[in-house]
């Protein structure tokens, strides 16, 4: 049977890529406020305000200076080398650097900067340029703010059921759902390692730990990986 493994990835790995974290210090996210521009109910209030917010996302990450770290390639690495079907990226990160990275195989669970929905169809689309509320009334950005339900979750706790390895990257360890599938992952015997900056709130429930900026640890821990196997 090929090896399963599963990762979750979270803003650790695209900070050294220049992106801002989505749970930022102090309630903001790029200097705005998270419940004005990261809940519904600010959406309700300001529409403007919010698409105006995602506007400026979306340019900043489709600018140049903004590209897939050594920790994106690593995994692309992973993934090339066992099988699309046995490597699973899930993400909390709502840019697209694991797939300018070569990853196939990614749940965005909190959504895409690069995609909108409509509200009324539900209806997803990709989109790389402004929006323009008075001319989209019934388009939101499809990201899952806080109050959300996150995306593909049966999916991914299937995933978690049946992995031989849960592998956790740059994720605080604070947000839920994803704080607790290290715990689903123990529950069905998976091999449970963090890679991170420094030791997540779930720290002591994995196995194995390794921390130091992603860019150096995810490489060398594929690198090893996959001579262990």
């Amino acid at each position: 049977m090929p090896t399963k493994i599963v990762i979750l990835t979270g803003a650790g790995i695209s900070a050294e890529s220049g992106l801002s974290t989505f749970r930022a210090q102090n309630g903001l996210w790029e200097g705005y406020n998270v419940d004005d521009v990261a809940t519904y109910e600010g959406y309700l209030r300001d529409p403007n305000m919010v698409h105006n917010f995602y506007n400026m996302l979306r340019r900043k990450l489709q600018s140049p200076t903004v590209k897939p770290n050594k920790a994106h390639i690593a995994l692309a690495k992973l993934e090339n080398k066992l099988g699309s079907e046995n490597v699973t990226v899930v993400t909390q990160n709502v840019d697209n650097l694991h797939e300018q990275a070569g990853s196939k195989n990614i749940i965005h669970m909190h959504g895409e900067l690069l995609k909108v929905r409509n509200e009324k169809t539900g209806k997803i689309a990709d989109c790389f340029n402004d929006i323009e509320y008075s001319k989209n009334h019934n388009i939101r950005p499809h990201i899952v703010w806080f109050g959300e339900i996150p995306l593909q979750m049966e999916r991914i706790y299937n995933k978690l059921e049946h992995a031989d390895y849960f592998i956790s990257i740059g994720t605080s360890g604070n947000v839920y759902p994803a704080a607790g599938f290290v715990q689903i992952a123990n529950q069905f015997g998976a091999k449970t390692i963090e890679l991170n900056l420094e030791p997540s709130l779930k720290e002591s429930l994995f196995k194995t730990k390794v921390y130091g900026p992603a860019s150096k640890v995810i490489p060398e821990f594929v690198k090893q990986f996959l001579i262990d196997s």
